[in-house]
């Protein structure tokens, strides 16, 4: 039961975290360099900080000691409230349903190959 509560815990975190990525997005928008942009940069941007982050938890937890209900707080939890692939999704096919069928692409192979590369950090790094 307890293993509920860190994943419960990493969740909230971890979509609150989402959601401040959005706000900032949000904000940044109302400069006229971010302003006319389709791309829906906040979720490609957490969805690779999220590939690489339960890589290197996954790869390191081990190594530092860390309990199977940190481990769970921050994997289960905090990557999975931060990441989301349902709205990679919806927003992939709202781009193409809405005519941007060049950014639609662009979306998703950077998501899949920065999402790639990104998980495999600690490979590369491990000694």
């Amino acid at each position: 039961m307890k293993e509920i509560f860190f994943i419960f815990v990493g969740g909230g975190v971890g979509s609150t975290l989402r959601y401040m990525v959005s706000m900032l997005w949000q904000h940044l928008s109302l400069h006229p360099r971010f302003h006319d942009t389709v791309m829906p940069w906040p979720t490609l941007a957490v969805n690779i900080i999220g590939c690489a982050l339960i890589s290197i938890f996954c790869n390191y937890s081990e190594r530092l000691g860390l309990t199977y209900e940190t481990r769970l707080l921050l994997t289960t939890g905090l990557c999975g409230g931060f990441t989301t692939f349902s709205t990679f999704s919806y927003e992939a096919l709202a781009l193409l349903r809405n005519g941007y069928a060049g950014t639609f692409i662009m979306y998703i192979l950077l998501s899949v190959c920065l999402g790639l590369a990104a998980a495999a950090i600690p490979f590369v790094m491990k000694d």
